[in-house]
């Protein structure tokens, strides 16, 4: 290892070691540590990773231009095989260990994603990869990954892949062959800067995952500390008691990002401008003066050298965390968890990168370190590729079990409410019935539908045809199935708990000759509420604008019967709660207004919330199915259910409490007969949406003859 000099003496200037700037990394580090380990009074700690980007910026663009500016070129090799020793072993190692992590601790069906993203993440691609899972709503609601920190380390290695080429590119624009100026450099590097902040201002508005994983929406953190670096001559000449209120003045910035921001914080977009701007003054008011010299403390550097090993350490080990202990973590556990994490980088770092940073062979050689590199990237990525192709695939294996039917009584003689409830009843006894025998059941039957490791794609057609919209789509394409010259149009509206009934409604429409309109908005409950998304991290416009849309439609179209559904699992975070006053003054006055355009209304009652990801759940418990079966009352409210069909009737609308469908009194089963109920932590599979058919083609049936 270097050895880290106490002062700031010349010798210290001339080698450009900028010990205030490993301080630097000590702040990044912790801010991170503690807002992943959930400690209070943090909730912008997220932001230490813009001080990592603004940093590796200046370090990387000083050390180019330094090159440059002395040979008029730069050796690509030897600035590639420098980081891949810095990088790449330490990463490695983590990944693999992480891959196996996994495989070991979480559920199968678990594991294998985690192994997917482990091989992005080897190859430096893992950012896109969870921004497209991120904007996948389907995928929104899936455990974090013990890769996703792994996110920022591809941002900057393809910073790294990029920028020396810009250079050696301006360069030859530049037509200077020795001692270039740094004016086009400098303006090279602006003009990447504004054109990145735009991009990432515009997508954390309209794309929020590519805003906050990629590199197009990051680059302009990274070039921030690149300016810095190629004006330090002019940074220089401050006087020294500007550059120390600067430096303070940076300082916090940074504590007051980590301190006021938080989840509901738009980002990166233009937040982010106060970690970065922050990092950059300390940067520019230099060691020797007020912050920096803090930063400069031995303390300060020393966690600083552990910064990167603790950085890739932490995460997995929190996730691994609540699988080890087999609940979740105290508070005290997730910073014992940190300590782990830390003892582990101490050993890395001096086990493995501080080895393969500095040993002789590889500094003398570009060559072999880049092979290396290329060595410790393909172990990392086939080790997670060999993992997911041995890993056994989670099936069931017990005892086929019944096709569950609910058979259509026969016509009763007449058509009274009675016989009309008569029959909605013994179908509902039916349902019971097979829920009921299901409740007890252990193994996961062999004759599952889906399967477990199609759950995830069992879903109605409606949510990749785009009739239920996303988050910033406004209007409502044709979404029609059925007769299309129908005279009875029915409309199905609401969120995507609305949508996923799609599959009986769209059966029922072909058996009946309805026209269906299926009208659908992620978390767009159809009920007056204000809305905030914390997907967003604003108020959801998109969604208040949208519901005034169909409701103007549904008033031109006149529909025969509007069947209104909605996810019970909002919290505070969205601005309200569900079954609270608010929510149940609003359901009464949706109905009214439903009502006012001559169409019966029919309220589907919520399905239960299952407490768990069941796909993954189960592929833990193939011989053990109740152990992911939660009890009614956790997962069902029915005092909730009750005001709702209070709220509902009592404004002329039918609301079809749907708890016999999927519960007993005591609890209520993942898996009736041998189909599969959630195909995540909250929709119904297309299955068995499809197996209830005949009940909710009652309930709607009943609906239509009292509206």
């Amino acid at each position: 290892m270097h050895p880290i000099p106490a002062v700031v003496d010349g010798a210290t200037r001339r080698s450009g070691f900028r010990p205030d700037v490993e301080g630097l990394r000590a702040v990044a580090i912790a801010a991170v540590l503690l807002f992943h380990a959930g400690m209070p009074g943090l909730p912008g700690g997220f932001t230490g990773v813009d001080v990592f980007f603004v940093i590796s910026g200046f370090l990387i663009t000083r050390l180019l231009w330094r090159e440059l500016d002395d040979t008029g070129s730069v050796r690509l090799a030897r600035f590639y095989g420098a980081r891949a020793r810095r990088l790449l072993p330490a990463a490695g190692t983590v990944a693999v260990t992480t891959s196996i992590g996994a495989v070991a601790l979480l559920p199968p069906l678990q594991a294998r994603d985690v192994l997917g993203d482990g091989i992005a993440s080897a190859l430096y691609v893992g950012n896109y990869r969870f921004a497209w899972q991120g904007t996948s709503y389907l995928a929104a609601d899936t455990p974090p990954s013990p890769f996703q920190h792994y996110w920022s380390l591809g941002v900057e290695e393809q910073f790294y892949l990029l920028w020396p080429a810009l250079l050696i590119g301006t360069a030859v624009l530049a037509r200077r062959a020795t001692r270039p100026s740094v004016t086009p450099y400098l303006l090279v590097l602006t003009s990447i800067a504004a054109a990145s902040f735009v991009v990432s201002a515009t997508w954390t508005r309209v794309l929020p995952p590519w805003a906050f994983f990629s590199l197009p929406a990051r680059a302009w953190e990274l070039a921030a500390g690149g300016v810095v670096a190629l004006s330090a001559d002019r940074w220089s000449r401050l006087p020294p008691w500007l550059a120390g209120v600067l430096g303070y003045a940076g300082m916090a910035a940074i504590v007051l990002a980590c301190v006021r921001l938080d989840a509901r914080t738009p980002y990166p977009g233009v937040a982010a401008v106060l970690p970065v701007l922050g990092t950059a003054l300390v940067i520019v008011a230099g060691p020797e003066r007020g912050a920096g010299r803090v930063l400069s403390a031995a303390p300060m550097r020393a966690l600083g050298r552990l910064s990167y090993s603790w950085y890739l350490w932490h995460w997995p080990v929190l996730l691994f965390t609540p699988p080890l202990l087999g609940h979740p973590p105290s508070p005290a556990q997730r910073l014992a968890a940190v300590a782990v994490s830390g003892v582990l980088a101490v050993l890395t770092l001096v086990l493995i990168e501080n080895p393969g940073r500095f040993a002789k062979p590889l500094r003398r050689s570009p060559a072999r370190s880049i092979v290396l590199g290329g060595l410790v990237t393909a172990l990392a990525a086939s080790t997670a590729l060999v993992l997911s192709v041995l890993a056994p695939t989670p099936a069931g294996h017990g005892l086929a079990a019944p096709v569950p039917t609910i058979r259509t009584p026969a016509a009763p003689s007449s058509s009274t409410p009675d016989a009309r409830d008569t029959v909605l009843q013994q179908m509902i006894a039916q349902v019971q019935a097979s829920v009921a025998a299901s409740a007890a059941a252990r193994q996961v039957p062999a004759n599952l539908t889906p399967p477990l490791t199609q759950a995830k794609n069992d879903k109605a057609a409606v949510f990749v045809n785009g009739c239920v919209r996303s988050w910033r789509d406004l209007g409502q394409p044709p979404c029609r199935s059925g007769d299309p010259g129908s005279s009875t149009t029915v409309a199905l509206v609401g969120d995507s708990h609305a949508a996923m009934w799609s599959p009986a409604f769209e059966a029922l429409a072909q058996q009946r000759h309805w026209r269906l309109e299926t009208l659908g908005k992620v978390t767009c409950p159809m009920l007056d509420l204000p809305l905030t998304s914390p997907y967003l991290g604003r108020e959801y416009v998109e969604c208040e604008q949208w519901r005034g849309q169909v409701l103007d439609r549904l008033r031109t179209e006149h529909p025969s019967l509007v069947v209104l559904g909605m996810s019970r699992r909002y919290g505070a975070d969205f601005g309200f709660t569900v079954y609270s006053r608010s929510w149940l003054d609003s359901l009464a006055r949706t109905v009214a207004q439903l009502r006012s355009t001559g169409a019966a209304v029919l309220v589907l009652g919520p399905v239960p919330d299952p407490q768990s990801t069941v796909p993954a759940c189960l592929s833990a418990h193939l011989d053990d199915a109740t152990a992911c079966t939660p009890p009614e009352p956790v997962a069902m409210s029915s005092t909730g259910v009750a005001a709702e069909a209070t709220a509902t009737t009592a404004r002329g609308g039918d609301y079809a409490d749907l708890t016999k469908a999927f519960c007993t009194a005591e609890r209520c089963p993942v898996i009736i007969g041998n189909v599969l109920v959630y195909r995540d932590d909250n929709h119904l599979t297309t299955s068995y949406a499809r197996t209830l058919t005949p009940l909710i083609g009652a309930l709607a049936d009943q609906a239509l003859t009292r509206g």
